[in-house]
């Protein structure tokens, strides 16, 4: 926890708004998505969406693959603790959403569906994008595919696979956003940067959740966000952006989203 703190704190000293951004391509993504403050229709299918799991107390057995819970201590937990505790908020699921309208992918992948609150908001950001969604866990997996078809979600498809495994299937496929939301280990994040990197385009958006979680998860990132093939970076703090745009100049941000 102390960790975090720590990171927050130079967070704050380095971060910036759109008044300290230059780049146009940056300065559209931040005052048209990020500070976009419409109130679209899909944030009440979103908001339906988590009211539900909140209110189902059914009790499953959860396999965690990478770094655990800080919260949890036994894998039987309710769907309504693991939605309150493990899940997106509900305004970073109203951001993803944004960010899926924002960049109207075609094709996207998420590593670590979970309970599907952020395949909710990825899926109904753009209702005619694919989006493949990984997930270790068959339980947690089979909860989110009834409550994706419950919301009439239906241009999402689970995937119950290992990270390593279904990632390497996959690698020869092209994505226009990948979302990394699993395993939180440097190691594995890096494996998993570095499996589908040659999937990677100009207009390639990719978004690692909890980059600051822990020292090694910071450590990653700031190895990520240097790799030559990364153009622009942006840290939000719990998000880290990364684009691949060969027009721009290599440029590092840090924006209060």
């Amino acid at each position: 926890m102390w960790t975090q703190v720590k990171s927050y704190l130079r967070f704050l000293s380095k971060s910036t708004n759109e008044h300290g951004v230059h780049s146009p391509f940056v300065f559209d993504l931040v005052t048209k998505c990020f500070y976009d403050r419409s109130d679209y229709p899909e944030y009440t299918t979103l908001g339906n969406y988590r009211k539900s799991l909140l209110q189902n107390h059914k009790t499953i057995s959860v396999t965690d693959f990478g770094a655990g819970s800080r919260v949890f201590k036994s894998n039987e937990r309710k769907v309504s603790d693991i939605a309150k505790n493990a899940g997106i908020s509900a305004k970073r699921a109203e951001l993803l959403f944004r960010i899926s309208r924002y960049f109207k992918p075609e094709t996207i992948l998420e590593i670590g569906t979970s309970l599907g609150l952020a395949t909710s908001a990825l899926a109904l950001g753009n209702s005619s994008a694919k989006v493949i969604s990984l997930e270790g866990c068959a339980n947690t997996a089979s909860e989110a595919k009834r409550q994706l078809e419950k919301s009439g979600i239906s241009n999402a498809e689970i995937t119950v696979d290992e990270f390593e495994s279904g990632l390497n299937r996959l690698s020869d496929k092209k994505f226009d956003l990948i979302y990394f939301d699993g395993n939180h280990q440097k190691d594995a994040t890096l494996r998993y940067f570095e499996t589908l990197l040659k999937t990677a385009s100009n207009d390639s958006v990719w978004i690692f959740d909890d980059i600051h979680w822990s020292e090694g998860m910071t450590e990653a990132w700031e190895i990520i966000k240097k790799h030559p093939k990364v153009t622009v970076a942006i840290d939000t703090f719990q998000w880290g952006f990364v684009f691949f745009r060969k027009e721009q100049e290599k440029e590092d941000f840090v924006i209060r989203a």
